[in-house]
């Protein structure tokens, strides 16, 4: 359900993801200690329309962009787990192209937002979105709020990412653990082509370094360039997936290709349902 979009003279909407620790310690020095709440960017309904501070690439298809708050004391207002509406005017194009991205900086942070975006080859959205440069504008509709998160909902999640299905998933592993209320523990099974598709590595990796006992993750390569370390060769399957998920009274999120997830929650039941999980355990985005 979540993922990235743009538009020219550059005023429209998208959806990046990205890290920025630097752009963190800016905003944050500017906030007010004491404001009792910070103002929301993204309060109601309505058009909010934000410039790109900057951008980085990822990888050969994939670019983390960050977009400024009017005020940098402000926070995004979304809750976990959140994507946001974008509304491109691509070149060429009568209409509008409105499609959901979910931010991949943490809902928290003051002053600014994260996404990080795919170009597909046949996305008029993705591939306008990758035209911008900083200054440009991209203009964000309503919120879309996905499943209610609170803290301890669950004492172990498991959660199922296939490419660029990894934001909605990393969302949701970075609000756990930022937490210091929530104690739920994390294993993250993460599917891509090759090495270079393995996007949030060091932040997924600095989880597992800061929380130890409480974050795993494998990751599964089915096509690698080399002969890296650090992941399993193949895809996602039953017998792979029966040697993490072992509690069975533990919540299970998924977010990847059609193909996958079909393959995992398809109306005949699919991988989950074989290894005993109940459709009330499984949230799709």
């Amino acid at each position: 359900m979540f993922r990235t979009i743009l538009s020219r003279p550059k005023s429209v909407s998208v959806l990046a993801v990205g890290s920025g620790a630097y752009f963190a310690q800016s905003f944050l020095s500017t906030a007010h200690a004491e404001s009792k709440e910070a103002p929301k960017a993204f309060a109601g309904f309505g058009f909010t329309t934000l410039r790109l501070h900057s951008t980085t690439d990822v990888n050969h298809n994939t670019k983390r962009l960050v977009f400024e708050f009017p005020d940098p004391t402000a926070t995004s207002g979304l809750s976990l787990t959140s994507a946001l509406l974008t509304i491109t005017r691509p070149e060429g194009r009568w209409l509008p192209v409105p499609r959901p991205y979910t931010p991949i900086s943490d809902l928290n942070q003051a002053g600014f937002i994260e996404f990080m975006v795919k170009k597909y080859p046949d996305g008029k959205a993705s591939t306008h979105i990758h035209s911008l440069v900083p200054g440009d504008t991209l203009t964000f509709a309503t919120a879309l709020k996905g499943h209610a998160w609170t803290p301890n909902q669950a004492r172990q999640v498991y959660l199922i990412a296939g490419g660029a299905g990894i934001t909605p998933i990393y969302q949701l592993a970075q609000g756990i653990l930022n937490n210091p209320a929530d104690q739920t523990k994390i294993n993250l099974v993460f599917g891509v082509n090759t090495e270079r598709d393995l996007l949030l590595r060091e932040e997924l990796e600095s989880f597992k370094a800061r929380f130890p006992d409480r974050f795993e993750y494998t990751y599964v390569v089915s096509h690698p360039e080399g002969k890296g370390e650090g992941f399993q060769t193949g895809y996602i399957t039953k017998e792979l997936l029966g040697g993490v998920l072992k509690d069975a009274e533990a919540k299970v999120f998924v977010c990847g290709p059609p193909a996958m997830e079909t393959s995992l929650v398809g109306s005949g039941g699919g991988i989950l349902a074989q290894l005993g999980f109940e459709k009330s355990q499984v949230v799709k985005f």
